[in-house]
């Protein structure tokens, strides 16, 4: 199955689409612009049902085949909010929204899925039931968890669910997937350091509450490298340091870190999160210091399980000629959530040269709209074939 005519013919309305929510980001929850401007089209597509209001700011098109005697009902997910990143691309169709900028490609995916929607409430060509959905929030809100605590899975029966994300230095067009353990669990940290404040020229009078910072900060890599298995993947960042006092003269009496640990196994979270305690707080004992530690679990794992996965690579092959095997990823990706939930693979799409995504350079690759709305297209198609 290679790209279908019909997104050729729809490109240039996709791609109007794309750049419309391009000018308009919104982060996290607050899609509500997005959301309405999706479900005003998944209704004038003729879905055959449209709900809002799912995982907060979430939506859902159910589109049925011209039979449903296999009783087979696919998910087929999008996100749709962008970052809190001042955009600097200079394109006619920047941001419009100050320090607000679709720098993932979310924009891309919502316009890929509801042009993938548009053709299969025209043509209902499979046998089945689709359920297209929206979600809010994937960059850090748990948009997901929300939608599946929300019932979705079960109020619309799905059995399997599918993800789609594009990929800058990919061949515009191309694929990549891989089974199993795909993108990292990312867990949050918060670290308060309790000392003893004071003045810069009597530090023996202080218990110095950046010293202890800094070993905590240095010791903390010994996870990876002295406590980890070699082979493993776990990355360990802290990120940012706030201390109570801004003066050039003052030993803060107290110290925030913030960081985030990554890990593609539940073995290396459950041993980081053990060792990220002990260090702190046995370096903090150490200089007669106090040291809290919030370790907050955030994305689990997503793990692409196997059938799914090759199914996922056979409908990218037709299309594209190949489907390459991805590399591991270290960022967070919360479709792991629905993952659990239900079987199902996520996808990349090549989004060509250019900026890295989460750069205030990135812009979505309108060239890969056909290629990824065949991909959908053909998910729908493949795995539920007309009678």
């Amino acid at each position: 199955m290679p790209v279908k005519n019909r997104f050729a013919e729809l490109h240039d309305d996709i791609t109007a689409w794309r750049r419309d929510l391009h000018q308009h980001p919104e982060i996290l929850f607050e899609t509500h612009r997005t959301a309405a401007t999706v479900a005003e089209k998944l209704r004038a597509f003729g879905c055959d049902e449209v709900v809002e209001g799912i995982g907060r700011t979430g939506v859902v098109g159910v589109i049925k085949g011209k039979t449903q005697a296999s009783g087979k009902v696919i998910g087929l997910r999008a996100d749709m909010d962008a970052l809190p990143i001042p955009e600097q691309t200079g394109l006619p169709y920047a941001s419009t929204v100050p320090d607000a900028m679709h720098a993932c490609g979310h924009d891309g995916h919502t316009a890929m899925l509801l042009g993938a929607a548009q053709y299969l409430a025209e043509t209902r060509n499979f046998d089945g039931t689709c359920v297209v959905i929206f979600q809010p929030a994937e960059e850090g809100g748990g948009g997901g968890k929300e939608m599946c605590d929300d019932g979705m899975m079960e109020r619309w029966g799905i059995q399997e669910v599918y993800g789609m994300h594009n990929w800058p230095g990919m061949p515009t067009g191309s694929f990549g997937i891989r089974t199993g353990p795909f993108f990292a669990a990312t867990d949050l940290l918060k670290i308060e350091v309790e000392g003893l404040g004071g003045h810069a020229a009597k530090p023996q009078e202080t218990i110095d509450t950046m010293v202890v910072t800094a070993h905590i900060i240095t010791a903390l890599q010994t996870i990876v490298s002295r406590n980890a298995d070699p082979i493993g993947n776990i990355v360990v960042s802290i990120t940012s340091i706030e201390s109570s006092s801004k003066a050039f003269n003052v030993i803060p009496q107290r110290v925030n870190l913030m960081g985030t640990v990554r890990t593609l196994s539940n073995e290396l979270r459950d041993l980081a999160e053990k060792r990220v305690t002990e260090i702190c707080e046995g370096i903090a004992a150490t200089f007669g210091a106090k040291a809290t530690v919030d370790y907050t679990r955030n994305y689990p794992v997503m793990i692409n399980h196997d059938e799914q996965t090759e199914f996922a690579a056979e409908v990218a092959r037709g299309i594209s000629g190949q489907c390459d095997e991805a590399p591991l990823v270290m960022g967070g990706e919360d479709f792991a959530f629905m993952l659990e939930e239900r079987p199902g693979a996520y996808i990349l799409v090549g989004n060509g040269d250019g900026a890295a995504v989460h750069h205030p350079m990135y812009n979505f690759n309108d060239e890969a709209i056909p290629a990824g709305c065949s991909w959908w297209a053909g998910i729908v198609e493949q795995r539920m074939p007309a009678a």
